[in-house]
């Protein structure tokens, strides 16, 4: 079956920025206020269970994640948090996109001009580059965990849509937003480990990146992934297994 990511490693490399920055409960914090806007409770607000499953994974204490749900509902005083989006691009032309919270837009759109100007890019206009994006699930499987006729029947069977094993060490399987939940469950009734899972935004083209231009995409994407107000960093640059190797070093 055909791919979709090549995004998988980019997603990781994230998660250890953010790791070592701290910012994982701050950002799960606003991330729950906001899905608890339309309910506190995970049985009926796909939104929230779906946070509060990433909340669980990195131990995320239970009473940071209740007062989180409080401000979201208003049973708590709290600052009022709108979500944002901004579009732009990077160098070597890569499509940028950056999902924010705030309780001041303008504020928040200023600092992020500024990073995107700092480091090469500019940012552009509402729908400038958001075309070039979907919104999937993806849920990566460690091949030790499964073969890849197995994890292919299941998950097929339970709605995903796609399925790729060209990297050395996961699977990746794509799902729609709608199906995301399902397929993961599945996985679960069947004790398959996921290595990752979340609904993000793919891109549908890459830029491939040589070693210089590949360091300074990142010097914005993690400048962008530093901003208090930034949720989440998206952008279509591919950068191989070898150069980003040598990057983390």
């Amino acid at each position: 079956m055909s791919g979709h990511s090549k995004w998988a490693k980019v997603k990781r490399y994230k998660g250890a920025l953010d790791q070592k920055r701290g910012q994982v409960f701050s950002r799960l914090s606003k991330e729950i206020q906001l899905a608890a806007k339309s309910g506190g409770d995970p049985d009926t607000n796909l939104r929230l269970r779906t946070i509060l499953l990433k909340a669980k994974e990195v131990s995320m204490p239970a009473d940071t994640i209740k007062r989180a749900i409080n401000k979201g509902t208003g049973a708590e005083a709290g600052a009022i948090l709108e979500e944002v989006l901004y579009e732009g691009y990077g160098p070597a032309g890569v499509a940028v996109l950056v999902e924010a919270v705030t309780d001041n837009r303008n504020r928040t759109a200023a600092d992020i001009r500024s990073v995107f100007s700092k480091h090469g890019g500019n940012m552009g206009e509402s729908g400038s580059v958001g075309f070039l994006f979907e919104k999937k699930g993806l849920i990566t499987v460690k091949k030790e965990a499964v073969s890849e006729d197995d994890l292919m029947g299941l998950v097929l069977d339970a709605g995903a849509e796609d399925m790729k094993s060209d990297k050395a060490d996961v699977y990746e399987v794509t799902t729609s937003p709608e199906t995301f939940e399902k397929v993961k469950k599945a996985l679960e009734d069947k004790k398959i480990p996921t290595d990752s899972a979340e609904v993000t935004m793919i891109p549908k083209t890459t830029v491939p990146l040589d070693q210089k231009k590949a360091e300074s995409v990142l010097k914005l994407y993690d400048a962008l992934d530093e901003h208090d107000d930034v949720l989440n960093v998206y952008a279509n640059f591919e950068i191989s297994d070898e150069i980003m190797a040598k990057l983390e070093r």
